[in-house]
């Protein structure tokens, strides 16, 4: 089987972005690591196949990433569409978020983060009659 996640080929462009981080990304970061989203482990530019995602639980198969004004241009947004498309047919899901909205609004954005999160499994049920 061929290696999707954290391939060498990338290991010094996800180094660059999190040396490079924006502030956006370093809160992000300060809230989401060491499980503090319920317990959820988040690893920072995080790469599969040949994309570098921002944020990824891998628990939850769950990409997040952070878009500045750049990504309002038209044809930026189309690369992220494509991208986004090429990343969830991996079984990926992607949330995407601007900077403006984790820097000023971040229990807006905990709490859509955190909606989508999947359930955790319920008690296992006993025989019948126990």
């Amino acid at each position: 089987m061929t290696e999707l996640n954290n391939v060498a080929y990338l290991k010094e462009a996800r180094q660059a972005l999190r040396n490079g981080a924006t502030k956006a990304e370093q809160r992000f970061w300060q809230y989401s690591k060491g499980s503090q989203l319920a317990g959820r482990k988040f690893r920072r530019q995080h790469s599969v196949g040949h994309f570098i995602l921002d944020f990824y639980c891998p628990s939850e198969r769950l990409a997040i990433e952070l878009d500045g004004g750049i990504h309002s241009h038209p044809a930026v947004r189309d690369y992220d569409l494509e991208r986004q498309a090429a990343i969830e047919t991996l079984g990926i899901r992607v949330l995407r978020f601007s900077n403006e909205a984790i820097l000023h609004n971040w229990l807006a954005v905990r709490a859509t983060i955190l909606a989508h999160f999947q359930p955790p499994p319920g008690p296992l049920l006993g025989k019948e009659g126990e």
